[in-house]
This record gives C-alpha cells, sequence and structure tokens, in this order.
C-alpha cells in the first residue's frame, strides 16, 4: 500500500472560560458539523481549537491504518512530510500552531516574549513559561472581531490623561506632562521613554489606589450616562464593558494607552513579538509559532508578570489602522489570498472557491500545511490519501510537503478554506 501522506485530524477543544458558550461558539460549530456524534454542552464554553502538533494538544489522527495515533508522533516518524527546508530550519517539528478562537469575554493584556527572552524565562520560571519559543501570531476574523492591539498615537493618549482624572492621578503629574512634552519634539526615542514611564507607573499602582481610582471612575462615567452624556471623551463604553468583567482590574485602563482595532471577516492583524495586545470579543482563525508562551499583566485570573511585561514591551505609537495586516491576491491563483507575516515561521492562506467552480487543485508546497474547511462540501483525492475524504465545515486535513489535493465541489456556494502552512 502507498504510504498515506494526507489524512483527516480530530483536533483539541480548550475549554477556557473565556469562549463563546454552546453552540454560539464558532469552535463548537466546526467541532459539531465535522463530528454530528459529538456532544455540545450549551453551558460549557468553546473558546480554542488547536490544529497542531502542540503538545498541550496534539490533534489525533483519523485514519486507523496510520501505526501512530497522533499528528506529533507521526511527524517524528515522518518528519520528511515538513518538507527539505521547513525540516532543516525548525528540527524536523511542525513550526506552527493553527487555531479557531471563539471570544466571549476579553482575554488578558498580554504579550509575547522574542526568542531570547522566551529561553530566559523558560529557564526561569518554566511553570509559567512552558517553552524557549517566541510566540508571533496573527488573527484573521471571521465575523466582526474587536481586539486591544500596540500603542496609540501619543495625541489620543495625551487627550485620554486630560479627560481622565482618575488615570493621571495614577500615573502621576510629572509623567503625564512628560509625555505630553515628547509629541511636540519629535524625538521617538523619548516619545519611548516616555510612554514607557506613564504606562509602567499606572501597572505599578498600588492596589488599593488603583481600585479607588477605578471604582471612582467607572461611578462618574456611569451617571455620566445615565445622564444622556457623551462618554466618548473617556472611552466610556469600552471601559465599563471590561468592568463588568473584571471588576477592579488594572486591566481596565489599558484602554487608555492600547488601539482598539476592529476587524471584518477576512481583516487581519498581525502581533509580533512584545506588542501588548487583548482580544475583546469575536471569531478568528489564528496562527502562531508553535509556542504557549504568555506574559500576562491584566484582565485575568492567571499568574501575571507586570515587571516582565513594562520591560519587553514595544512603546512605539501608532494608529489602530497601521495594526490591519493586507491580504495579497496570489498571482498564480485568484481563489487564494495570502497572508505573509515578517516571520519564518508560518503563512496563512484564505481559500474563496466561488460557485461556479466544480474541480479545485489544492496546490502542493514544499512545506507540510494545514487545511480547514469553513464553508461548502466537496470530496477530496490525493494520490497520497488511501481513499476519497468528504470534506464539509469543520473538517481538518494535514497536507504532506509536495503533495496536491483535488477537490469536487458539492456545494452550490462555493467554498471558504484556510491554509497554514510555512513558505521558507
Amino acid at each position: 500500500m502507498a504510504e498515506i501522506r494526507v489524512f483527516p485530524l480530530a483536533c483539541v477543544v480548550q475549554n477556557y472560560s473565556w469562549g463563546k458558550l454552546g453552540l454560539q461558539s464558532e469552535v463548537a460549530q466546526l467541532v459539531a458539523s465535522d463530528d454530528p456524534t459529538a456532544h455540545i454542552d450549551p453551558e460549557q464554553p468553546y473558546a480554542e481549537l488547536w490544529m497542531g502538533a502542540h503538545p498541550k494538544g496534539d490533534a489525533a489522527i483519523r485514519d486507523n491504518r496510520i501505526p501512530q495515533k497522533t499528528l506529533g508522533r507521526w511527524i517524528s516518524a515522518n518528519p520528511a512530510c515538513l518538507g527539505a527546508k521547513v525540516k532543516d530550519a525548525f528540527q524536523g517539528r511542525l513550526p506552527f500552531l493553527f487555531k479557531v478562537l471563539s471570544v466571549r469575554t476579553a482575554l488578558s493584556i498580554q504579550a509575547h516574549p522574542n526568542k531570547e527572552l522566551a529561553a530566559k524565562l523558560h529557564a526561569q520560571f518554566p511553570q509559567h513559561y512552558p517553552d524557549a519559543n517566541h510566540k508571533p501570531e496573527m488573527a484573521i476574523a471571521l465575523t466582526p472581531f474587536e481586539g486591544l492591539c500596540g500603542f496609540r498615537p501619543v495625541e489620543e493618549i495625551s487627550s485620554f490623561l486630560r479627560a481622565v482624572p482618575e488615570l493621571r492621578a495614577l500615573v502621576g503629574e510629572v509623567a503625564a506632562e512628560q509625555l505630553e512634552h515628547s509629541s511636540a519634539s519629535h524625538d521617538p526615542r523619548g516619545v519611548s521613554a516616555a510612554l514607557r514611564v506613564c504606562f509602567t507607573r499606572l501597572m505599578k499602582s498600588e492596589k488599593k489606589a488603583f481600585v479607588d481610582q477605578l471604582n471612582t471612575l467607572v461611578q462618574r462615567i456611569s451617571r455620566e450616562v445615565a445622564e444622556g452624556q457623551d462618554t466618548s471623551g473617556s472611552n466610556g463604553d469600552l471601559l465599563l464593558r471590561l468592568h463588568a468583567q473584571f471588576p477592579g482590574d488594572i486591566g481596565c485602563f489599558a484602554v487608555y494607552f492600547l488601539n482598539l482595532v476592529r476587524l471584518e471577516p477576512g481583516e487581519a492583524m498581525f502581533l509580533a513579538a512584545n506588542e501588548p495586545h487583548a482580544y475583546l470579543q469575536g471569531d478568528c482563525v489564528e496562527c502562531m509559532a508553535c509556542s504557549d508562551n504568555t506574559v500576562r499583566a491584566g484582565l485575568t485570573p492567571k499568574f501575571i508578570d507586570v515587571l516582565t511585561l513594562c520591560e519587553m514591551l514595544n512603546y512605539t505609537p501608532a494608529p489602530s489602522s497601521s495594526k490591519i495586516f493586507p491580504a495579497v491576491q496570489s498571482p498564480l491563483d485568484p481563489s487564494v489570498f495570502l497572508y505573509d507575516p515578517p516571520v519564518p515561521d508560518f503563512t496563512l492562506m484564505r481559500i474563496e472557491i466561488p460557485s461556479s467552480i466544480k474541480l479545485y487543485l489544492v496546490s502542493a508546497l514544499d512545506s507540510a500545511s494545514i487545511l480547514l474547511v469553513l464553508r461548502g462540501t466537496a470530496v477530496a483525492t490525493s494520490t497520497a490519501a488511501a481513499s476519497e475524504m468528504s470534506l464539509r465545515r469543520g473538517s481538518v486535513l494535514f497536507v504532506s510537503a509536495n503533495e496536491s489535493l483535488s477537490l469536487r465541489l458539492a456545494s452550490p456556494d462555493g467554498m471558504l478554506l484556510f491554509r497554514a502552512c510555512c513558505l521558507l
């Protein structure tokens, strides 16, 4: 029998508390669609679907002719499946982790370390930082999606420091004035230094001080809302929303420092190392380097490491529009839109097959890839698969390097697929 190099996966669901509940979750919908026998609990959060070979969520292989039961074990036994360049560059390991996220309440204010810091944190605190890898990541919206990402332009932060006395009290008069003066000096290093001082002073505030100021602020904004006043000058709507989810949490004040980024379906944001961010709500596909390292400082009951976060962050202010990462239509195939970030670990493709096409070739790449079906049905054939495979919403396939896949479309409205790979 020919070696099987293309096969379906059953992927691991993570039930983190911030996930959408039951079938409101895109993750749960995909699982239920792919496996009609799956039981979806309406009270349970379905936060993340992990498609890959990470030890905390190694996908099961859905083909009983393959002796290895999980993708990680199969790749270890068949490293050539990664493609020659990928295999050599990443020591025989799949370099990316592909996910679907369904966000009901905010994730923590966080950043991911670069490789140098990741190695140091892992050596010092392995219980909090489980591996030595960096974790750049990209999110592509499936539904309208909101997140905080990167520092706002200084003019916006200064405007909040003037409009929100509770924020100014925590940052301190000297630091606030320094930031205001730095923006007039047009010295990027001076701006970054002043921004670092302001943000660090806020995040390191005494607990009693910030809880008192936060309560005063929430009461004031609630009163203004009740009186029908415009609270946009103090970012009232978002502050009240986060405070309802995380009462008394220092992370609520981050809305005055970080950009609010809104993505429409198909739009993406790329999060480089040391970029502060927090997803707020919506569904997305996400791809990242294969790591689970996160430094947190608010909006979470988990371990927080304010000192490390404030030290490591990229304090370069930029408008929210600059955080949207463009997709590029492939010159070789008009159905393929490429999201190719400035890191070697991963590239994402959105494949939109129109209803007019009934036979579509998923082209071979010099990289292993994982394919997720979001919409539509097809029968897939490959010389590297033992038999035909039925694809529908929620199906996930592992495709070895240099293998193509032929799709015979069965749905009247075309197909939408996402493909994660590593294009070196």
